[in-house]
C-alpha cells in the first residue's frame, strides 16, 4: 500500500470526489469487454485520471443481473495487473471493487488504497479482517444478496426488493447493521464509507430516487456517503418516463451527470461514474450551488 496516502484527508474530503469506473470484465452491462486488454485498461484508467477522476475503481467481476462469477485466479490476475499498471501514475488513488478477501489482500499489497465491497462484508467474512489488517479505506455497500439469475443459478430468484418500512428506512437500518458487523471484525470507524447500493435489490425508480432524495439520512450517520448511480437501469426508466423511449448512452450519461451535481449539492463524499469528464463538471457546479445556498 502507498505509504504516502493521507487516509484521513481522503476519508474526510471537504469536496465531492469523482470515482471513475474501470471494468476489466467480459460482461459488465455498459462496457463489458472494452478494457480486458491490459494496455487498454491502463490507458483508460490514465485517461480518466487526466479527465479529473480522484479515484479509479477497478473491478474484474460483473454484478449485473445474470452475471457469471469469474474464477478467483482470473479476478486476481486482472486486478493486480491493473493496480501495477496504474499505481505509478502521479497521485493515483485506486479502489478495488471485489467481494473476495484474497483479491483485496493481493491488490492492497500492490498499492491499492480502498476496498469497495458491494456485499458490505456479507459475502466473504474474511474481507473485513483483511481491511482491518491493512488499515485501508473500506466502502460498505447495502447488500441483500446476489441479484436474481446471477452466478450460475446459485442466486435465489426470490424478490429481494420488498421494503416493509419503506426503502429509505430499511436500507439505512440494514446498512448500519452491516457497518456494526465490520467494526466488530476490527475495521476502524474512521476508515468506513457507506453506499446505499443503488440498483442492488432496487430495480425501479421508486426504489432509487427515495435514496437519492434522502441522502441526508445517510449523511447524519457521520460516515461519508458514496453514490453509484452511473448508467443504472433506473436511469433508463427515468428517461422512458420523460418520453425518451430509446435513450442513447450519452442520454444516460447526461442524467448521471445531473444526479452527480445533485449529490455534490447535498454533500456526497463521492460519485462513482463511467463518464468522468461529464461528472467532474457537474460536481463542480453542484458544489458551487451548495456554497451559495449556505451563504
Amino acid at each position: 500500500m502507498s505509504e504516502s496516502t493521507d487516509f484521513k484527508a481522503l476519508h474526510d474530503s471537504d469536496r465531492t470526489l469523482v470515482m471513475g469506473v474501470l471494468n476489466i470484465t467480459e460482461d459488465s452491462f455498459s462496457d463489458g469487454g472494452l478494457w480486458l486488454d491490459p494496455d487498454k485498461a491502463r490507458r483508460h484508467g490514465a485517461d480518466m485520471m487526466d479527465d479529473g477522476a480522484d479515484i479509479i475503481d477497478i473491478g474484474a467481476e460483473s454484478t449485473r443481473p445474470g452475471a457469471k462469477r469469474v474464477s478467483e485466479y482470473d479476478e486476481m490476475a486482472r486486478v493486480t495487473g491493473a493496480v501495477k499498471a496504474l499505481i505509478a501514475h502521479p497521485g493515483a488513488v485506486l479502489s478495488i471493487d471485489t467481494t473476495r478477501a484474497s483479491v483485496a489482500s493481493a491488490a492492497l499489497a500492490e498499492g491499492a488504497q480502498i476496498i469497495n465491497d458491494v456485499s458490505g462484508g456479507r459475502l466473504d467474512k474474511e474481507l473485513p479482517h483483511v481491511v482491518a489488517d491493512h488499515d485501508c479505506l473500506y466502502i460498505v455497500q447495502h447488500w441483500r444478496g446476489w441479484l436474481a439469475g446471477s452466478h450460475d443459478g446459485t442466486a435465489p430468484d426470490a424478490d429481494t426488493s420488498h421494503y416493509e418500512h419503506g426503502v429509505l428506512h430499511d436500507v439505512r437500518d440494514e446498512l448500519m447493521r452491516q457497518v456494526d458487523d465490520v467494526i466488530a471484525a476490527g475495521v476502524k470507524p474512521e476508515r468506513i464509507i457507506i453506499d446505499p447500493g443503488l440498483g442492488f435489490s432496487k430495480p425501479g425508480i421508486e426504489h432509487n430516487l427515495p435514496l437519492l432524495a434522502g441522502l441526508d439520512a445517510f449523511k447524519v450517520t457521520g460516515y461519508p456517503v458514496l453514490i453509484g448511480q452511473s448508467r443504472k437501469r433506473f436511469i433508463g426508466a427515468m428517461l422512458a418516463e420523460a418520453g425518451i423511449d430509446e435513450p442513447t448512452m450519452a442520454d444516460k450519461d447526461d442524467v448521471t451527470a445531473a444526479l452527480s451535481a445533485l449529490c455534490a449539492e447535498h454533500g456526497a463524499w463521492a460519485v462513482r461514474v463511467h463518464d468522468v469528464r461529464r461528472s467532474v463538471a457537474a460536481v463542480k457546479a453542484g458544489e458551487l450551488w451548495r456554497r451559495y445556498a449556505a451563504a
